[in-house]
């Protein structure tokens, strides 16, 4: 069953959406001109990673992500408490479950994007190729370069087409040719033969979906380790969602993706492994938040689940 919001929740969302995309946009523009102020002989400003450039772990560690008993909340309300799965590299994991069941501050704790709201606080452990994310010496800008995010509503910027695809590159100081990169990107995204012949248009001239496959290919143009897509179709018709759900089978397993959906049909469609969350009550305490119910290989979640509670929701008993 699919979980239907109102306008006005989407709206809401939306907009908490654009706040965050520009506190991190804002972030990495000033992280930048740290690096640049430095590069220019100016006083070198001290930085999460100064003493410890080689944080970045071994390539080759698997599972790629891990959330060990992670809690999520906001002020002193609980979003998600004490949720423990692992995100395969090359795979594609579906996060399901009922709207406040904690799937969007989730994922939003892989990139560190929960950094960007004062009243957010995240315990346990976050694992990202055997490096705990929330270590004191790794940098959350770094962390966004090889962890990409593609929100629920298309957010290009009001720049023209090249200039989004361009813009990640620009900041993080790209010195190669920039003309084959944003084709690259484009191409990756299956928008290129669409916009080919009208990069310098503004973005905004664009249908929802092709706005949505600009700003996937502005998260590749950084060539991310992973994507995070938080609803990504939630906002498109059915054509376009299907061309977002073959665009993610294309990128995997070069890149690996995580998904929130409230779609249940496309969870099925694309993911390897879903982890179904549901809210629950703390017996202790009485408290509300999202809880891991069962994780595993999608075909067994949806049609031999463990859990009743997974029966339920998957066979539109409830959500």
């Amino acid at each position: 069953m699919e979980q239907v919001s109102s306008p006005e929740d989407a709206q809401v969302r939306a907009a908490a959406d654009r706040e965050l995309l520009k506190a991190c946009t804002d972030e990495c523009l000033e992280h930048e001109r740290r690096a640049s102020s430095q590069r220019d002989g100016g006083e070198p400003e001290p930085t999460p990673t100064d003493g410890d450039a080689a944080w970045w772990p071994n390539p080759g560690e698997d599972p790629l992500g891990v959330f060990d008993q992670v809690s999520v909340s906001y002020g002193d309300v609980p979003a998600v408490r004490d949720v423990a799965f692992p995100v395969p590299a090359g795979s594609i994991v579906a996060l399901i479950g009922p709207s406040g069941s904690g799937k969007s501050s989730l994922i939003r704790c892989m990139n560190r994007m929960n950094d960007l709201v004062p009243s957010a606080r995240v315990d346990g452990t976050v694992l990202y190729r055997g490096v705990n994310l929330y270590a004191p010496k790794v940098d959350a800008i770094e962390v966004r370069k090889r962890i990409g995010m593609v929100f629920q509503k298309p957010n290009p910027f009001p720049k023209s087409i090249y200039d989004n695809v361009a813009f990640g590159p620009r900041v993080l100081g790209f010195q190669g040719d920039m003309d084959e990169m944003v084709e690259h990107a484009l191409r990756r995204a299956a928008l290129w033969d669409e916009v080919r012949d009208r990069l310098g248009s503004n973005a905004f001239g664009l249908s929802g979906g092709q706005q949505q496959r600009l700003v996937i290919a502005r998260c590749l143009a950084v060539d991310p380790d992973v994507l995070l897509m938080d609803e990504p179709a939630s906002a498109l018709d059915p054509i376009s969602t299907a061309h977002i759900e073959d665009l993610m089978r294309e990128l995997t397993p070069e890149v690996t993706i995580v998904i929130v959906t409230h779609n249940l049909q496309q969870a099925g469609r694309v993911s390897d492994l879903t982890a179904f969350l549901t809210v629950e009550v703390d017996p202790e305490d009485g408290s509300i938040a999202g809880e891991l119910i069962e994780f595993g290989p999608t075909e067994q979640l949806f049609n031999r689940p463990r859990d009743e509670r997974t029966e339920a929701y998957v066979s539109g008993k409830f959500g």
